[in-house]
């Protein structure tokens, strides 16, 4: 029995000498070179990822698009999810949906929800396609932004779509939203929230 304790102890003290070594030693490393893994981002690095765009249009790229451009863009890579129309799904549906709102089923769409057209464009840009995020030039955008505004009665078919056109397009629901009343939240020009 005796014997039995001793190991225990022996072997309660040298895993705990372990883990703290092993833990100083990660401490150590972190300190002086992280995880030993990848390296530091370098500065293009950084700005190929620095794509956000404010609701005033700053970050847009530049580039132009047409909604009958769009059209076969859509088809071709957001109709999968969205449906030929875009209202058809099975993912959510981008078009329809005005006057909705304030009825007991509102319909949230681009063309009945969203406060800025600028937010579109930086959607898409980032996380579209599904299966392909960020794989759209920048023209490509544009021309599927155009449509899906177009479909929601917000843009003639004919309009050329670019970063200035495309920030003075007012909403139908700019004036939706609440301002967020917290004390320590700025409201400024690009954050009107």
């Amino acid at each position: 029995m005796c014997m039995r304790n001793a190991l225990m102890i022996g072997l309660i003290a040298v895993l705990t000498v372990s883990i703290l070594w092993s833990s100083e030693a990660a401490d150590q490393n972190e300190r002086t070179h992280g995880y030993g893994l990848g390296r530091p981002a370098t500065g293009q690095e950084l700005q190929e990822w620095n794509i956000d765009v404010t609701p005033t249009g700053e970050g847009l790229p530049p580039g132009r698009g047409t909604a009958k451009q769009g059209a076969a863009i859509f088809a071709a890579h957001c109709a999968s999810c969205h449906g030929p129309t875009g209202q058809e799904g099975p993912m959510d549906r981008l078009v329809g949906g005005a006057g909705t709102l304030g009825g007991q089923k509102p319909v949230k769409t681009i063309g009945s929800y969203w406060p800025y057209a600028t937010t579109l464009y930086d959607y898409v840009r980032r996380a579209m396609p599904f299966s392909a995020p960020q794989s759209l030039s920048p023209e490509e955008v544009y021309s599927v932004v155009a449509w899906l505004l177009h479909q929601n009665g917000i843009l003639a078919e004919d309009s050329i779509l670019d970063a200035p056109s495309l920030a003075a397009i007012r909403m139908p629901n700019r004036n939706g939203f609440v301002p967020d009343p917290r004390p320590d939240v700025q409201r400024t020009e690009t954050n009107p929230f």
